[in-house]
């Protein structure tokens, strides 16, 4: 990636498109790329997976057409891809772009992808280590998950806090490099100047408008096949002698669709579950993409604001220190 010594005037831009889950980021980012030469780098934790297409709400096949996309199926269902992967990938592909001329965008509600990007995190490499995740999840089960980062705040503190209690994979996670490594986790994602200069935007809209958009988003996805999608995937990696526990089958609406499969929830219950679980989570997400964070430039989603949010980025694209990058090229 580039030096975060490099010249400010000579860094390369990188455009970042967040917000909550059906805020409407993949169409406005659709609209900006196409007007300003640019490609999109997709920052979603589960789109990066083969053949998880309606739960995740991953570009259509016309929308790719339009403007190239990046890190799009590019692991197996039965393959955990790690924060340190994605980020590595993400650099490549921000640096092909920028190569070729062209303006990236960073597109994605995942939290930590984008962070992890954006801010320089020094992510720890550290293998899975499946018998300890196993041992782990089971004393989840059996203790519960405020066992479990009890057992993270002690070993970690920093960890702990920056860590919902509920998210038991990301406490399974930061115990296991704890216990691997024997140091914190905390300590060993430092974070380096952010390599890019970057311009944030923020897409947002009222509580009960994104909520409906969230609920009807649901029934779409259950209308295209979201429980014939997921079950090809559990059988996939139930074949290969793997539990359901693996990251594809663990993302909204596919946990809850599973659990319907195994027989544990009726259909209504799961739908239910996947619509109260996604307000959680997008809650979740403003702890990520913070209203009050002066580095995001927070705009409404309606009315269109494209019009002016393209007439914004030109206008940093070609200020003077912006203009010495481009005139590089």
């Amino acid at each position: 990636m580039p030096s975060a010594t490099e010249p400010a005037d000579m860094r390369p831009p990188l455009i970042a498109v967040v917000g909550p889950t059906a805020v409407g980021k993949t169409a406005l980012a659709l609209r900006l790329a196409l007007a300003l030469n640019g490609e999109i780098v997709s920052a979603d934790s589960r789109q990066v997976y083969q053949g998880m297409d309606i739960g995740t709400a991953k570009p259509t096949a016309a929308e790719q057409a339009l403007v190239p996309h990046h890190l799009l199926e590019i692991a197996p269902p039965e393959r955990a891809l790690t924060l340190a992967e994605f980020q590595g990938l993400a650099y490549q592909a921000i640096a092909d772009i920028q190569r070729r001329g062209r303006v990236p965008f960073l597109v994605g509600g995942s939290g930590q992808y984008v962070r992890a990007v954006l801010e320089g995190w020094t992510v720890p490499a550290v293998a899975p280590d499946l018998d300890l995740r196993a041992r782990l999840e089971a004393d989840a089960d059996r203790l519960g998950a405020e066992s479990l980062h009890a057992q993270l705040a002690a070993l970690d503190p920093p960890a702990a806090a920056a860590i919902d209690a509920r998210n038991v994979r990301r406490v399974i996670r930061a115990l296991e490099v704890c216990l691997t490594t024997g140091q914190p986790i905390s300590r060993l994602q430092m974070r380096q100047p952010p390599p890019y200069r970057i311009w944030q935007l923020g897409l947002t809209r009222p509580a009960a408008d994104l909520y409906a958009r969230l609920d009807a988003r649901v029934d779409a996805m259950l209308a295209q096949g979201l429980v014939a999608e997921t079950q090809r995937a559990r059988q996939r990696v139930l074949a290969l002698g793997l539990s359901a526990d693996q990251p594809a089958l663990t993302g909204l609406g596919y946990r809850e669709i599973g659990q319907y499969l195994a027989g544990e929830l009726s259909l209504d219950a799961a739908v239910m579950e996947i619509k109260r679980n996604t307000r959680r989570f997008v809650r979740q997400q403003r702890n990520w993409f913070r209203a009050s964070d002066p580095t995001i430039h927070w705009v409404e989603a309606e009315p269109d604001p494209t019009v002016r949010i393209i007439a914004e980025i030109r206008s940093w694209l070609t200020n003077k220190q912006e203009n010495a990058w481009l005139n590089s090229r």
